[in-house]
């Protein structure tokens, strides 16, 4: 991949996580990274469509799963698709916790450990110094 075509991707994203919303300032650079959205041992393949801009920490969590059980229901739920999906309406913020809005948000927050304690305080610590 390019520089060019990774600066585009971020420049799509808003230079946050597609995911988390994480600002991409608030890490040094390469700790975004250009994700696969399905993965390519899952025959996900490099076009722009299947590529997000995310924060090191939920493209590892996220790994190469497409799904997880929803911590509500138990029932196996798919995760959020940037490119297909609008993030407001599965996610949202309360204080400097990540809430799902829908089976979808729920579970991807669960999955990609978006409240862990660590993620809550370096929120809490962006949303001060006005850079979330």
């Amino acid at each position: 991949m390019t520089g060019d075509q990774r600066e585009w991707i971020r420049a799509r994203a808003g230079a946050r996580c597609e995911y988390c919303h994480l600002p991409d300032l608030a890490l040094p650079p390469g700790d975004f990274h250009v994700e696969h959205i399905i993965a390519r041992q899952h025959r996900g393949d490099d076009h722009t469509d299947n590529l997000a801009w995310a924060c090191m920490f939920c493209n590892l969590y996220k790994g190469p799963n497409l799904a997880s059980i929803d911590p509500d229901s138990g029932r196996l739920t798919p995760l959020f698709d940037p490119r297909r999906q609008i993030w407001d309406d599965h996610f949202r913020l309360e204080i400097n916790q990540m809430a799902g809005r829908t089976d979808v948000g729920r579970t991807t927050v669960w999955l990609l450990e978006m409240n862990s304690e660590m993620m809550i305080k370096f929120r809490d610590l962006l949303i001060q110094e006005g850079l979330w």
